[in-house]
């Protein structure tokens, strides 16, 4: 297919070569694969695009060795030929041709046996398709032109079968096309039950999912399906490293939390079923969305909801949120790739090929700036109830974001010293993960070789030892050394000072002489963590000071905030908490706080502030001793039984004192769980201080 100079002895048979079936085929399936390549990178997400992938990449292996046939054969007949703009073109066309191909077969290679596609790959791949529709198009033009002008017979041939060559072409990729057709035709798409189950009662003037603020972007149901299957993504050597934090995360378990479901169930038989999707738009939201938290039934979750909990796709799908609280987002039930959804090991390797080789859909839907903002998380961290729950009026509860966003860690106009939500809960993790790298997150780029970690540390040690999940223990020992200060955050390590995310310090004379008096402070100090310490339902979380004071003998002269052997804490402990009570002024004591009008009690520690715990001991003295002037003139505190041998010069007291947590009191477990199972929260203690008090003779 040159011009008519010929240097070589032989003369080319150039109507044979337009007839030549190897050239019809390669040329056929090419102005398909062009033709689909730009489809695919054009044209929006929908199934003929994606059976289109499919047919791209199986055809461009089918014509891997025909080109490669036909291009050597074609090169070895017109090689001699002198140089003109017809061979300018045709061999800037083969180049591209042929890297067009390597970085097709790379990027096929790539999205089988890999975790992700190059973007370099997938970038030379489109610009040397452009660059063979600007050097091939043109290449085969000049010669129909030339040929055109030919009067001779032999030219007149060459136009025919030039013709035949088109015809040929035109068959081979219209009937491409045609398959492509009939296979979008023939696929079943997968129909989702977007309806709500027979009898759901929507309140008129509310949403279907009220008292819960959140709403679809439909205004309707979803399928349950259609939020769920978190472990294919786990599964697909996509994302492993994050669906394994994920899976002993408490957003895993914000459904199957056993305390969760007893909850839901007493407040279902007390305030009626529909009430319970008050707590189904952060707890429970697949279920929710799928209605049925509608009619009571045994865990009032469905099948999928139960299950995952928060799943990948819930958080990944929301679109809008607002600052009221109360799972106040807008959620969009999310478009899937073929096969995704459907069972079998063919269906789920076509699915995932398909999202490797074509994941700017799936990282448009599931990667947005929304995601990585303190406002994204406000929408379930920040809690109220209403009349339409209590039948009283507003109170509010939980508020993680305000108080955030009023705190030193969101200094107006200081954006360097801001510390955000996902910067402490979501340290970030040197990662394999083909979602290691951000654009779009603060301070990070696409290089990074970093993801958040999932586990979405905070103070939850509970659920994953409850449940025995595996990898629990790591899960216990990484939360601990978060709270203690002992697992480094490298992002803000400059923004905060070294030590526990709450502090304590014992403030005391550094002598007493036996029989004075003692005053013991111990200094509690917020210097770490981004909202009021502890947060959360402040009615279930305990934290509180463990004091005890020693002498040298080990003799005990004052304890303070031990927990006995049915696991509940000595009365008179300083302790964080609240106490929220009913509209009769009973306490809310098993988290029943559809009955919460307001609160008698509350004790917490907001951002950069401190508070205090204070205690008083008498030096030990072997002589009997008046009660001080604010103590109660008891019979236990003159007898002399109550004395202690002095010690001895030069002796001391050790002061010890410990900030301990734990997510739930035993108040609760025991109304779950029942007081024989013998269950409680762990423990976790946070900070430590001790100090030693010398004793001098009086």
């Amino acid at each position: 297919m040159e011009n008519n100079h010929v240097t070589d002895r032989t003369r080319i048979n150039r109507v044979d070569e337009w007839k030549s079936r190897l050239a019809i085929f390669v040329s056929g399936l090419l102005v398909f694969e062009l033709i689909s390549g730009l489809s695919i990178w054009l044209l929006p997400f929908s199934i003929p695009n994606q059976i289109l992938v499919i047919m791209h990449t199986v055809v461009g292996v089918l014509f891997l060795v025909p080109f490669l046939i036909y291009q050597g054969r074609h090169w070895l007949i017109y090689r001699d030929r002198l140089w003109s703009h017809f061979m300018v073109t045709g061999y800037v066309a083969f180049a591209a041709v042929a890297l067009n191909a390597v970085s097709g077969l790379i990027l096929a290679v790539q999205a089988v046996f890999g975790t992700a596609i190059s973007y370099t790959w997938d970038t030379v791949h489109i610009i040397t398709s452009l660059v063979v529709l600007a050097f091939l198009a043109p290449h085969v033009a000049l010669l129909y032109g030339r040929d055109r002008k030919g009067r001779s017979e032999e030219g007149q041939q060459v136009l025919a079968a030039e013709k035949h060559w088109t015809k040929g072409v035109l068959a081979w990729s219209v009937s491409c096309f045609v398959a492509l057709a009939a296979l979008t035709w023939l696929y079943q798409p997968v129909v989702w039950d977007n309806e709500f189950p027979e009898g759901y009662t929507i309140e008129e003037g509310k949403t279907p999912f009220s008292p819960s603020l959140a709403n679809t972007t439909t205004g309707g149901a979803y399928d349950d399906r259609s939020l769920t299957d978190s472990k294919s993504c786990g599964s697909s050597r996509c994302h492993e490293e994050i669906y394994d934090e994920w899976a002993v995360s408490a957003h895993r378990w914000s459904s199957m939390d056993p305390a969760f479901q007893v909850i839901q169930e007493v407040m279902a038989k007390q305030n009626g079923p529909d009430s319970t999707r008050y707590c189904g738009g952060c707890h429970d939201p697949a279920s929710l969305f799928a209605g049925t938290k509608n009619v009571l039934t045994e865990d009032l979750s469905s099948v999928r909801g139960y299950d995952e909990g928060v799943s990948c796709l819930v958080c990944h799908s929301i679109r809008e949120t607002d600052l009221k609280g109360n799972a106040n987002y807008l959620i969009a039930q999310p478009e899937r790739y073929l096969f995704e959804v459907s069972e079998g090991a063919t269906a789920k390797f076509v699915s995932d090929f398909l999202i490797r080789s074509y994941p700017q859909k799936h990282l448009d839907v599931f990667s947005k700036r929304l995601f990585k903002t303190p406002e994204y998380c406000a929408a379930c961290h920040k809690q109220f109830i209403d009349e339409e729950v209590n039948e009283v009026g507003w109170v509010q509860l939980q508020n993680q974001f305000d108080n955030w966003r009023k705190s030193k860690w969101n200094p107006e106009g200081e954006p360097d010293k801001v510390v955000e939500c996902r910067e402490c809960h979501m340290p970030l993790q040197d990662s394999n993960d083909p979602a290691a790298g951000d654009d779009l997150d603060n301070n990070r780029n696409s290089e990074d070789g970093k993801h958040r970690d999932h586990r979405f540390i905070a103070a939850n040690t509970l659920i994953p030892q409850l449940l025995e999940l595996p990898g629990w223990e790591e899960h216990r020992d990484l939360t601990e050394a978060w709270l203690q200060g002992k697992r480094n955050i490298p992002e803000i390590e400059d923004k905060w000072s070294a030590g526990p995310a709450v502090s304590i310090e014992i403030q005391s004379k550094d002598v007493v002489r036996p029989g004075e008096k003692l005053d013991i402070s111990v200094v509690i100090s917020n210097n770490k963590v981004g909202h009021d310490f502890p947060t959360g339902p402040l009615d279930i979380i305990q934290s509180w000071i463990h004091l005890e004071v020693q002498d040298d003998s080990g003799t005990t002269l004052l304890a303070s905030g031990a927990v006995d052997e049915d696991h509940f804490i000595e009365p008179g402990a300083f302790m964080f908490k609240a106490e929220p009570v009913d509209r009769y002024g009973n306490l809310i004591d098993r988290h029943n706080l559809w009955e919460m009008v307001g609160v008698r009690y509350r004790r917490a520690l907001f951002p950069g502030f401190s508070d205090v715990a204070r205690y008083s001991v008498i030096c030990p003295s072997t002589a009997e001793r008046d009660p001080a002037p604010d103590e109660e003139k008891t019979e236990r505190v003159i007898k002399s039984d109550f004395t202690v041998d002095a010690p001895p010069a030069g002796g001391t007291l050790r002061v010890r004192a410990s900030l301990d947590y734990r997510k739930i009191d035993q108040y609760l477990m025991n109304f779950a769980f029942g007081e024989d199972t013998e269950l409680t929260a762990p423990v976790v203690t946070m900070s430590v201080d001790e100090k030693t008090i010398r004793i001098e003779e009086g």
